[in-house]
């Protein structure tokens, strides 16, 4: 996950490269069409939805929500939905509406929530005219339904008003996630919470914890102490710098779990807003915590003593795949973490297991020949099948990243696809459902623009937010049937170099957005223009205003580029409603004293000439943008 493969990036960009710009090219070519015929609809400066529904027609007019407004229901699943709207018109507008439940089959005007079976999961029908509002679907239909009323509500005149329209939505893929780890550096459960609460606003339903890895255990296992007493904390911490000179430890404790208190309180809260959290316990890899607090599950008759790692990267000291004991340990993990676990998928990880030690270990060797596998490959997949046997005896399913592939794979396993794109086809076409999750495009862990003015992320990976949005998790190469396999998409965030979680929020926050639309909106729906120009600005806007960080995007306009030519005319736009843009042609940072942009930039170049425009966004609660550099030359 956290490794190597440029080449293969390159590759499945160049893969996407002339789609991408096609469709580009083709946008910008029906601009003109698309201002003329859906933005000229009524209502439609009012409608700012992420993610964009499958269905929408805008109409005329707007209904008004003041006191006198009822909200009814159907029965106790369609309540629910009730009472979270009640709740959130009470605490964000200091609204307080009467609650009508269901009398003689009728339903009382105002807003209906209409408990329906017959839609399809996680689907809904949200109609709104002059007289009321009603959203009908399943459970979780109507809370995604609920999701969309909260972002089409606005404050006008001491009312709130919502504008009239039609929308029949259903996701795209089945599963929209992000792999949250906590290995590498643990964050309160409060902020946990917070993640998922923005998962839920924008209609995504997995949580992936990655809670074990080499440099810490972060689950409290009852029939295994140790693994949180010894397991849970390093000595000291690398302390990563781009200058090599400057790297080193910290030589200070670090580290921290959950509780089992805890970790229910969590997936309660995940629970209520339609949330899946699925729990990642690393296996046979990343395994070093685990070993430090029992040794004896390593390779060898008197394995150890390990350490907690304290260094990024990949230990060779794994899980011992000949020893019974192994095993029987993983097993009565697993039981504790799936008693407080309700997903239908178990993470076992599988991925970056070295076979060095396995190769010299007679335990292991022994297992190779009693079971007549080829090599050490086939013991991982002797491994993993097992793991999946008993995780399979307790009525759930095992996903893995696609190392377990590897030396064959049980057909009902789940695959996600991380290391490149190619994974995913190959799992597909194996008859295995996929989740996508490619390091060449939703890898957040990776900077979002030029090195030297990002947060440190990892060395070599770039995924910024328009090649996010860009990117497509089903690939054009499978056939009907193998696309069925692919069942969703989720981002991963790693955290060697992510201590705070402030700089989570930065590295999730706006890419979560990009990533809600590729998992929620149909493909011929999506429109990068609406996206970056009209909606996400109004979103931007109003996280603004809460204590939340996210990467300010630069000026929609220019980019740090080189463009060749002798009269330029730059109209720029905000990403942020409310923000300003400020630039300057000194060759200095922009900053406040610089000029305002108000009108469009002319730049005149006589022969030989050259400029440089450095631009800046600042919001209005003062977050800024990195400066964006444009060169324009007249050679």
């Amino acid at each position: 996950m956290r490794l190597k493969s440029w080449l293969k990036i390159r590759t499945d960009y160049f893969r996407t490269l002339n789609i991408k710009t096609l469709k580009y090219i083709f946008i910008c070519c029906l601009w003109a069409l698309l201002v003329t015929s859906g933005y000229a609809q009524p209502n439609a400066s009012k409608v700012h939805l992420i993610p964009a529904p499958a269905s929408m027609n805008l109409k005329s007019g707007s209904f008004i929500v003041d006191g006198n407004t009822v909200i009814s229901y159907t029965d106790a699943v369609s309540e629910k939905s009730a009472v979270q709207l009640q709740q959130y018109l009470y605490k964000n507008y200091g609204v307080t509406l009467k609650m009508s439940s269901p009398s003689a089959g009728k339903l009382a005007a105002g807003i209906s929530f209409i408990s329906s079976k017959a839609r399809e999961k996680e689907s809904y029908l949200l109609t709104i005219d002059n007289s009321g509002i009603e959203i009908s679907g399943d459970d979780a239909g109507m809370f995604y339904g609920l999701q969309t009323l909260f972002q089409l509500i606005s404050a006008k005149d001491q009312k709130l008003e919502v504008p009239c329209l039609e929308i029949t939505d259903i996701p795209r893929y089945a599963y929209r996630g992000i792999m949250q780890d906590v290995g590498y550096h643990i964050y309160p459960v409060s902020f946990i919470k917070s993640q998922i609460e923005m998962l839920a606003n924008y209609k995504m339903n997995v949580y992936h914890w990655h809670l074990t890895e080499d440099h810490g255990w972060r689950i409290e296992i009852k029939k295994y102490p140790k693994l949180t007493s010894v397991g849970a904390f390093r000595a000291s911490t690398q302390i990563s710098n781009y200058t090599d000179s400057l790297n080193g430890n910290d030589h200070l404790p670090y580290g921290g779990f959950y509780t089992q208190e805890e970790i229910k309180e969590v997936v309660a809260y995940a629970a209520e807003r339609h949330v899946t959290v699925i729990p990642e316990i690393e296996l046979p890899g990343h395994s070093l915590a685990a070993l430090a607090a029992y040794p004896e599950l390593a390779c060898g008759d008197h394995p150890g003593p390990f350490n907690v790692a304290e260094r990024w990267g990949i230990f060779e000291d794994v899980y011992c795949a000949g020893k019974e004991n192994t095993f029987k340990f993983l097993e009565n993990v697993l039981a504790e973490v799936m008693a407080l676990f309700p997903s239908p998928y178990i993470h076992i990880g599988g991925d970056e297991c070295p076979k060095d030690r396995w190769k010299t270990c007679k335990y292991c060797q022994k297992r190779i020949k009693d079971n007549h596998l080829k090599n050490e490959f086939e013991l991982q997949s002797y491994f993993v099948k097992r793991i999946e046997k008993f995780v399979n005896s307790k009525g759930r399913k095992i996903i893995g990243w696609d190392e377990i592939l590897e030396g064959g794979l049980a057909p009902n396993a789940t695959v996600m696809s991380w290391r490149n794109i190619d994974e995913g086809i190959k799992a597909a076409k194996q008859g295995h459902d996929v989740v996508m999750s490619p390091l060449s495009h939703v890898y957040f862990d990776f900077i979002q623009g030029k090195r030297e003015l990002e947060p440190l992320a990892i060395g070599w990976g770039y995924n910024s937010l328009p090649r996010v949005y860009g990117y497509d998790p089903t690939p054009a190469e499978l056939s009907d049937k193998e696309k069925r396999h692919i069942i969703g998409v989720e981002a991963a965030i790693w955290t060697e170099h992510m201590d705070t979680h402030r700089k989570v929020e930065y590295m999730l926050y706006p890419r979560l957005m990009a990533l809600a639309e590729i998992a929620w909106t149909p493909l011929e729906k999506k429109d990068s223009v609406s996206f970056f120009e009209q909606r996400l600005p109004k979103h931007l806007a109003v996280m603004d205003k809460t204590d939340k960080i996210y990467r300010v995007p630069g000026p929609i306009g220019v980019s740090d580029t080189t463009f060749i030519g002798a009269d330029f005319s730059l109209e720029l736009k905000v990403p942020v409603e409310g923000a300003s843009i400020y630039y300057n042609f000194e060759g200095q940072d922009a900053r406040e004293t610089d000029f305002i942009y108000e009108k469009p930039i002319r730049i005149i170049l006589n022969k030989g000439e050259s400029r440089a425009l450095k631009s800046i966004v600042i919001t209005p609660s003062g977050k800024r943008s990195v400066n964006t550099t444009t060169i324009f030359k007249n050679p």
